[in-house]
């Protein structure tokens, strides 16, 4: 449930405003357009002042037994809205509902100053040669180097690091404790607590003598409106640049090695890894824990389901699956003759001898 301690709306908002925010239907239902509402909630936990959707078949039954104030539904499900709860209709329920609680909390989607500090905090460390724009934030701890420049509007967190000769854009979140070298950075990009990026890669030659280090004396290059959870990695590039397009959203315990290219408006989940020298089209999207060996290239618009093993090339907009990946119907099929195969071993294991 959201606790007023540490996420408290910005302010309340009538169920009017939040459909013309939104450009919702508003059914009234015996509710005034002017009545508050002070929180979101899901819609088997609402009561009075909050907030909720129902979206899908099969939360339709969730209706029946809501209290809320308000709620975000389709058309379809409009009339199953009980008196006493206005009805917000919209296509997209779960999109209405988000854009709302940006609104109502903004500190959740772009946290404010731990320290409650303006300007650069005495207790952090700045080079004289780091050019920071007046409104940038630097709390106590943090570390900027030498030649470093940081764009109006952007908070530098707690025990953040950013090396020599960064560049950070407007409007950007630099999270606790997380590390920058080697890297370009965008205009509203927000980096998570512990996320390393500009690392060096994890490139080896064998040699007589042993493993040779490969220098990696490339960058990261993240463009705007990119989102990194936390301690993700990026490392910077061998040669070329490790580059992240404007719009992707990067989950937490992500692994993107050197000389990747991410395109635009990509979504990477919870702890997939990415291979050197992978190039990604704009608009794909990778399940929890998929791995893509190196030197590969996935086309726009492409699907890997969670935990695939990606080991050849994936075509623009195909939907893959499996270890080693293949097009998610081929790997359905194998996985139904195989259950297929296991049941009938089962079955010659019953019989009696």
């Amino acid at each position: 449930m959201a606790d007023p301690v540490f996420f408290a709306p910005a302010r309340p908002y009538t169920v009017g405003e939040i459909a013309s925010f939104t450009g919702a239907e508003l059914r009234e239902n015996g509710v005034s357009s002017d009545e508050l509402i002070v929180r979101l909630s899901s819609a088997t936990a609402a009561a009075s002042g909050s907030l909720a959707f129902v979206d899908g078949a099969a939360n339709r039954k969730l209706l029946a037994s809501i209290a809320a104030t308000a709620v975000f539904v389709t058309a379809g499900f409009a009339s199953d809205v009980p008196r006493g709860t206005a009805a917000l209709v919209c296509s997209h329920p779960h999109l209405a509902f988000a854009k709302t609680g940006r609104l109502l909390y903004p500190a959740a989607v772009r946290p404010a100053a731990v320290t409650g500090e303006t300007g650069v905090s005495p207790a952090a460390w700045v080079h004289p040669g780091a050019i920071v724009e007046p409104g940038v934030i630097i709390e106590a701890g943090a570390v900027i180097g030498e030649g470093a420049a940081i764009g109006t509007g952007t908070l530098i967190a707690p025990n953040a690091v950013v090396g020599a000769h960064c560049q950070i854009g407007r409007d950007c979140h630099i999270g606790l404790g997380a590390a920058l070298q080697a890297a370009l950075i965008g205009n509203r990009v927000q980096i998570m607590a512990g996320a390393r990026i500009g690392q060096d890669g994890f490139g080896y030659v064998p040699g007589p003598g042993g493993l040779e280090k490969v220098p990696h004396i490339g960058r990261v290059v993240i463009q705007d409106d990119v989102e990194i959870g936390a301690n993700t990695t990026v490392d910077r590039g061998a040669l070329d640049d490790t580059v992240i397009g404007e719009g992707t959203k990067i989950d937490n315990l992500v692994q993107i090695a050197h000389n990747v290219t991410i395109g635009r408006h990509c979504v990477l989940a919870g702890h997939v890894g990415i291979s050197g020298s992978v190039s990604i089209g704009d608009h794909v999207m990778m399940g929890g824990g998929v791995g893509i060996a190196d030197h590969l290239t996935i086309g726009d618009g492409a699907r890997i389901a969670a935990s695939s093993g990606v080991m050849n090339d994936i075509p623009a907009g195909q939907s893959w699956g499996g270890t080693p990946a293949m097009p998610f119907k081929e790997a359905m099929r194998l996985a139904a003759v195989q259950r297929a195969l296991i049941r009938k071993a089962q079955r010659k294991d019953e019989k009696p001898t």
